[in-house]
């Protein structure tokens, strides 16, 4: 088995099974690691900047690829979208949803790595996994130049029947993508070996972010520092003092006994 059929007949099913089994496990056995750990409270302007630009790029790279690459090719054709414009607008889409998450990503890396106070409450894996998305972000930005120069579409439908194949379990599909460039390959690489560590990094709340985050589960408490105005005297809680019981009056009979 050579390289190429390696990384790309063999690779994705076990980045893929890895994914599945591994956030189930995780989900399973660590419940409450299921979660990003906040750092909110600390340079906030720049982590809300950073976090909006960077998950509205993600979000858009995830959208485009997902549309572009699993489409049953015969449903572009059906649509009469030629391949040259598909692909068009692929490099024009993915290129500004790349930037914005890469001047975002950079915010969010920058401030996690130039805080003392953030790198201290920053584990290797919070770290790790924002280097290698950003390193994936570049690798994908590269691709546009090489891709300018087969406007055909050509390529792309090359990338498009590779995972359309691996979904499908069709055979050699790693044939596909023997003969394209280097970027292509160590794009397609370190993207595989991103959904390999996928559950065990913060990314797992990715698949929780639709049913919890959005639904508004549970509490978060948070102090404050500022100083509250005080209650007026007119609002301030009153306490009735309740008497004490009096004791029973004693009769004579009772006196006697």
């Amino acid at each position: 088995m050579d390289l190429n059929q390696l990384l790309f007949g063999v690779y994705p099913y076990i980045a893929l099974a890895v994914l599945a089994v591994g956030s189930v496990v995780r989900f399973d056995r660590e419940p409450y690691t299921w979660r990003t750990g906040s750092s909110q409270l600390l340079r906030r302007r720049q982590l809300m900047t950073g976090s909006v630009l960077f998950h509205l790029g993600v979000l858009m790279i995830f959208a485009g690829h997902f549309v572009g690459l699993l489409t049953p090719i015969w449903i572009w054709d059906a649509l009469g979208v030629p391949h040259a414009a598909k692909q068009m607008l692929a490099m024009v889409a993915g290129g500004v949803a790349g930037l914005f998450a890469l001047v975002g990503g950079s915010l969010l890396l920058h401030r996690r790595l130039f805080d003392p106070r953030i790198r201290a409450n920053s584990s290797f894996g919070d770290t790790a996994i924002l280097v290698l998305l950003m390193l994936q972000l570049l690798l994908g930005l590269s691709t546009i130049p090489v891709s300018f120069q087969h406007r055909d579409g050509a390529e792309m439908l090359k990338f498009m029947n590779w995972a359309q194949g691996v979904f499908l379990f069709r055979p050699h599909v790693a044939d596909f993508v023997a003969d394209t460039q280097f970027v292509f390959k160590a794009h397609l690489t370190l993207g595989m070996t991103i959904l390999l560590v996928f559950p065990f990094t913060r990314l797992v709340h990715m698949l929780s972010a639709p049913v919890w985050y959005l639904n508004r589960r549970g509490w978060q408490l948070v102090r404050t520092r500022r100083t509250l105005p005080r209650r007026p005297a007119a609002l301030a809680p009153t306490y009735a003092t309740i008497p004490a019981a009096r004791p029973a009056p004693v009769t004579r009979e009772e006196a006697a006994k």
